[in-house]
């Protein structure tokens, strides 16, 4: 069960603070996470930006286990979150994954997609109805869905990215994101992005969202495909590991 604190956020999409800034003004030590607090967070983060790709997606699965365990969002995932959209761009996010070509780019934004599913509005609202009060002002819930305009403009900028695995991952994170109200205005472009989810991506999770995105939208679907209806903590890369397994 996803625990909750926050602020209400503006609705506009603000940039995110420098990654420099997110690590150096956190004091990572007061903030919860799923094994005590998060004094250890800042030696993970810092080997994301390390060239050793073994590293870095160790450090991505460490991290899911800390502030995402059991699909769980706590005081430290916002500020990890933050972190890990700040990097993007950062020459570390091209390292290609032995075995795979593959950047690590795909797997920050993939791990992103994880985090954002959990704090979604279909998995939120089925939480509310045994928790109530649970998005309300000031809980840790509420603060985290407050960024997602900050997150969206830094994950938007690879829905066209010349990588398909990127480029899809990017468009599932947006396609989440997006469900904040101050970013209605995004999602007849994203509705394009999510259409050609549907008609290109093998990845069942990722089509299970585009599609009921497109249909909470207005937008006219094919029928839908059985098989995509599971229980309803099946969402993309549910066990919080997504493309992390080895090998690497």
């Amino acid at each position: 069960m996803n625990h909750s604190r926050c602020n209400a956020g503006s609705p506009h999409e603000p940039d995110l603070p420098p990654y420099q800034t997110v690590l150096s003004e956190t004091d990572w030590g007061s903030l919860q996470t799923a094994f005590g607090n998060g004094k250890d967070l800042p030696k993970v983060l810092a080997r994301l930006l390390t060239p050793d790709p073994k590293a870095q997606v160790n450090a991505l699965s460490e991290l899911g286990e800390m502030v995402g365990h059991q699909n769980t969002v706590y005081e430290a995932t916002a500020p990890v979150a933050m972190y890990v959209a700040g990097i993007l761009t950062h020459p570390a996010a091209t390292t290609p994954r032995p075995y795979r070509n593959i950047p690590i780019r795909a797997a920050l934004l993939n791990w992103l997609v994880s985090t954002a599913y959990d704090a979604s509005d279909e998995i939120v609202g089925r939480t509310e109805q045994y928790c109530p009060g649970f998005l309300a002002p000031g809980t840790i819930m509420a603060s985290f869905r407050d960024l997602r305009p900050m997150l969206y403009r830094a994950v938007s900028p690879f829905l066209r990215d010349s990588h398909e695995d990127v480029r899809e991952a990017a468009v599932i994170a947006a396609i989440i994101l997006a469900e904040h109200p101050a970013l209605a205005g995004h999602r007849d472009h994203l509705a394009v992005h999510a259409r050609a989810i549907l008609d290109t991506s093998g990845d069942l999770p990722n089509r299970r969202v585009a599609r009921k995105a497109l249909e909470a939208w207005g937008h006219d679907v094919p029928a839908p495909e059985p098989f995509l209806e599971e229980p309803w903590d099946w969402g993309p890369h549910s066990d919080g590991r997504g493309d992390l397994e080895p090998p690497f």
